[in-house]
């Protein structure tokens, strides 16, 4: 069994960050703070996104729990693909709802990032596709944690949240077209 604390993965995550912008750094031979400033919103995302859906909502002692991987119970993978079915199995309505608006919110900051980070997300179905491919990736990856479940649910509920945060994104953008 392998445990892997929250901590543990968000300065690795961190730490592929840096790596990866130093590299461009030093190719380009100049830093764009401005545009560094608004990858940090990129990161950000991503890092808040890697809470959500790795991570046990609950707390033991104030402490987020760790990740586990254990392969005597990886196997079978617990997926889900049909859609809606398990959507309503909750113990209480404070569940469903966290369920069910925590996997939308938390991908809205995507669907209003993404275009403004990556000029060539210009359009509906580019951050589309983007947003609810990062939320695949993530499914797939949690197919070994026991767990967690790759559920058809939240990957519908994930793309949700990026064509509401699309939708804002480009609302915030008709406004500013019309301000004279």
């Amino acid at each position: 069994m392998v445990e892997i604390p929250f901590l543990f993965l968000e300065i690795t995550f961190l730490t592929i960050w840096l790596i990866i912008r130093v590299a461009i750094w030093i190719k380009q031979k100049q830093i764009d703070w401005k545009r560094e400033a608004i990858l940090l919103l990129m990161f950000i995302n991503l890092a808040v996104i890697l809470r959500f859906t790795f991570f046990p909502m609950s707390k033991v002692d104030g402490h987020i729990q760790p990740l586990v991987f254990d392969i005597a119970t990886a196997f079978p993978f617990r997926v889900n693909l049909l859609p809606l079915v398990n959507l309503f199995d909750y113990d209480s309505k404070r569940d469903l709802l966290l369920n069910v608006i925590g996997n939308a919110a938390m991908f809205i900051p995507s669907g209003i990032v993404l275009p403004i980070v990556y000029k060539r997300l210009n359009t509906f179905w580019k951050v589309l596709t983007t947003g609810t491919g990062i939320s695949l990736c993530i499914e797939i990856i949690q197919l070994p944690f026991s767990v967690r479940a790759t559920d058809i649910d939240d990957l519908i509920l994930n793309t949700i949240g990026v064509i509401v945060g699309y939708g804002i994104y480009t609302l915030i953008q008709c406004v500013r077209r019309t301000k004279p």
